[in-house]
């Protein structure tokens, strides 16, 4: 099964955002409708894990949105201009220049 990959920066800072949380609880990794290109990439932090959730180290994706990301790779970048997770999806046709929104079709 192809599934998503995490980056070593991606690993620290989930890490680093995970020590400030209760005991037990993960990263969570999903894809919404919305956003300009169709589709959004969501980063959340839950505490619980439900039966048809796929864990990867700490990271938690539903069944559905990895179906949409199982190719991907998620980063975690800084810059002069900011910091945040990205994900590098080559399933994607089309993504809007801040890298939330991407379409499929």
């Amino acid at each position: 099964m192809n599934t998503l990959q995490i980056t070593e920066n991606a690993k620290k800072q989930i890490a680093k955002l995970l020590h400030n949380e209760p005991k037990g609880s993960f990263f969570r990794v999903s894809v919404t409708g919305g956003g300009c290109s169709g589709f959004k990439y969501s980063f959340s932090i839950d505490s619980k894990s439900n039966t048809d959730d796929i864990m990867i180290g700490e990271v938690l994706i539903d069944k559905i949105s990895h179906e949409f990301i199982k190719n991907s790779k998620l980063d975690y970048e800084e810059n002069l201009m900011s910091k945040s997770f990205r994900i590098n999806n080559p399933d994607a046709k089309a993504s809007c220049g801040c890298g939330i929104s991407f379409s499929i079709w």
